[in-house]
């Protein structure tokens, strides 16, 4: 009897969610395709030659701020994922919310990749909870380099309800 309560509220809340869209909103540059049906990604396009853009919405518990979720990030990558930090940056989205961007880089083989993610704690429209925004982007470090400008314009657009 329990699973089927946890299994209507769970119903309820995703109903909740679909009427409500996405707690953000980000303009998908011409030379990238939005892909569809993304499990784990609320948005998520790629350039041609493989550079993705996502972005995750992960529920927060309103207690953790930026700071803390880059240095849980920070950490993670360097441990779990093998990527060095290469720098960070203050970024604010397009509506005022004050973020994090670090930038990591990791090699495979002989070939160095990028990665960098953004992220942004807003309170979303949804029960009022804060959440985590990450905003990343990924791929060889020569299509990171070349995609740069239109990545930085897409991250720029990003604006949380």
């Amino acid at each position: 009897m329990r699973t089927v309560k946890l299994s209507a509220r769970s119903l309820f809340a995703a109903a909740l969610l679909a009427g409500c869209g996405a707690p953000f909103t980000m303009k998908t540059p011409p030379s990238m395709v939005e892909l569809d049906a993304q499990t784990e990604y609320a948005y998520r396009a790629m350039t041609p030659d493989g550079v993705v853009l996502g972005v995750r919405v992960l529920e927060g518990d309103g207690k953790a701020d930026v700071a803390f979720w880059s240095e849980a990030v920070a950490l993670h990558m360097k441990e779990l994922s093998g990527y060095a930090l290469l720098g960070t940056s203050e970024v604010v989205t397009a509506n005022g919310f004050k973020g994090k961007e670090l930038r990591f880089g990791h090699d495979e083989g002989k070939k160095p990749y990028l990665y960098t993610v953004r992220l942004f704690v807003g309170r979303t429209h949804t029960f009022g909870r804060k959440d985590l925004f990450l905003v990343e982007a990924g791929g060889t470090k020569d299509e990171m380099e070349r995609a740069g400008p239109t990545l930085d314009w897409a991250m720029g657009t990003l604006k949380l309800r």
